[in-house]
């Protein structure tokens, strides 16, 4: 089992900033691979960023590509999601997740057996 709670969403206007935390507890080293998913009210789930287990091999969703960057803390078991740029489109409740799979793998929401809360993000214009 893995354990996974997120922090640090809110609301902020458009063009600001803001970073989203997620702790790792339990069973990591059974699924390496972490990345953060957003689902809006009324769609799906979404890939938004994933990162191997060694901080390497990121992954970005075309939408936040030079917006947002996933970096991971091994030594503290966390890994961070730093949001610049928003949008009002980000407005989502934002969700950590932790697999086994790793590389483009990472970026399937059905390759994910731990999830975390969410913690929601409102983007105002």
């Amino acid at each position: 089992q893995v354990q996974l709670v997120e922090s640090g969403g809110g609301l902020v206007q458009s063009g600001g900033s803001l970073r989203l935390s997620c702790v790792a507890s339990g069973r990591t080293y059974s699924s390496p691979t972490l990345g953060w998913f957003r689902q809006a009210p009324g769609k799906e789930r979404e890939f938004v960023a994933s990162i191997g287990p060694n901080g390497g091999n990121t992954y970005y969703a075309d939408s936040v590509k030079g917006r947002f960057t996933i970096s991971r803390d091994n030594a503290k078991n966390t890994v961070s999601l730093q949001m610049s740029s928003l949008k009002p489109e980000d407005t989502a409740v934002y969700y950590c997740a932790a697999s086994s799979q790793y590389g483009v793998a990472g970026m399937q929401v059905d390759r994910y057996g731990y999830w975390g809360q969410g913690t929601q993000v409102t983007v105002s214009s």
